[in-house]
């Protein structure tokens, strides 16, 4: 539940929709976006990757798996999910992570997703739980260990992966109880309900009681799940007040939560700490994977 001291509705819809336009944050958005895209580039080159693993019948179910080099196996994976307001990016521009995570010995998965307008918020949720029942059915054929599966992801895919850390959707899917062992979320969207009143809504075209059934905020997991969380220094309160409502969430379950601080980082280049080998998130990471029992992985 939302800690009634941290502010996600912000009074009016004019300030609503400018807490949550992370657009208007920056400068020059398309030099984000081009950054963006050539870190993923460069990365892409410098792996060992399989493209466009189907996980579904879709056109958009597909995924990327960037595996080690090292013959430790098997491998832990980290599988990363786009932000773009659920209705933007591609897996291509956003693999920027692979090179330093498989350097250290973990696997890398990139997903492609339903984007909305063209299909429906809980299509999307379903279809990124579909792809996390493909990998832990058919990871082991890539080398991959399906009981050591973590998911991350920015923006809406920080609220991608706060729908896959909840309970009570993983039978349906064949899958254990706790299908991701712990979750990374770059400036999430964690309780949607304030989108609703928004120019976000055009898109997302939901009800506030639809949006919070797929609010990670009300859904938590009934076991307790590292989670590390992060949000940009430069960012509006909205996104901020985001992810602080949901480590207080976390926190008052008694759940493992690390928070890794990024003052010097907007809503878009936060990701790309995820590139740099030394930075706190990628630390922050790799340290919550290797308290996982088993196999150790290379840790910087």
């Amino acid at each position: 539940m939302p800690t009634p001291s941290i502010d996600l509705d912000f009074g009016t819809r004019e300030e609503r929709d400018r807490q949550y336009n992370a657009r208007a944050t920056v400068a020059d958005f398309d030099a984000c976006m081009r950054e963006y895209a050539e870190s993923s580039a460069l990365a892409r080159r410098q792996c060992v990757g399989i493209h466009d693993l189907r996980y579904g019948m879709g056109v958009a179910e597909r995924l990327d798996l960037f595996l080690p080099a090292s013959a430790l196996r098997p491998a832990p994976l980290l599988i990363f999910i786009h932000g773009g307001y659920w209705r933007a990016l591609r897996k291509e521009d956003s693999a920027m992570m692979a090179k330093v995570f498989t350097d250290a010995g973990v696997a890398v998965a990139t997903l492609e997703y339903p984007l909305l307008p063209e299909a429906t918020l809980p299509e999307t949720v379903r279809e990124v739980r579909s792809a996390v029942a493909w990998l832990h059915r058919h990871g082991a054929a890539y080398g991959i260990d399906p009981d050591r599966m973590y998911a991350s992801g920015s923006s809406a895919g920080g609220h991608l992966i706060g729908m896959l850390l909840a309970s009570g959707w993983q039978a349906s899917y064949g899958l254990p109880p706790v299908a991701i062992q712990g979750g990374v979320g770059l400036s999430g969207l964690y309780d949607i309900q304030p989108l609703c009143d928004t120019h976000i809504n055009d898109w997302l075209r939901l009800t506030p009681e639809q949006a919070r059934r797929l609010s990670p905020l009300y859904h938590l997991p009934d076991t307790p799940t590292p989670l590390v969380l992060t949000v940009g220094g430069l960012e509006t309160d909205g996104f901020k007040h985001q992810t602080a409502a949901f480590e207080a969430a976390w926190r008052a379950r008694g759940y493992p939560v690390t928070r890794v601080e990024a003052p010097h980082c907007n809503h878009f280049n936060l990701v790309g700490e995820l590139a740099l080998p030394d930075s706190p998130l990628v630390q922050a990471t790799l340290d919550m994977i290797q308290s996982f029992p088993g196999p150790c992985i290379k840790v910087a």
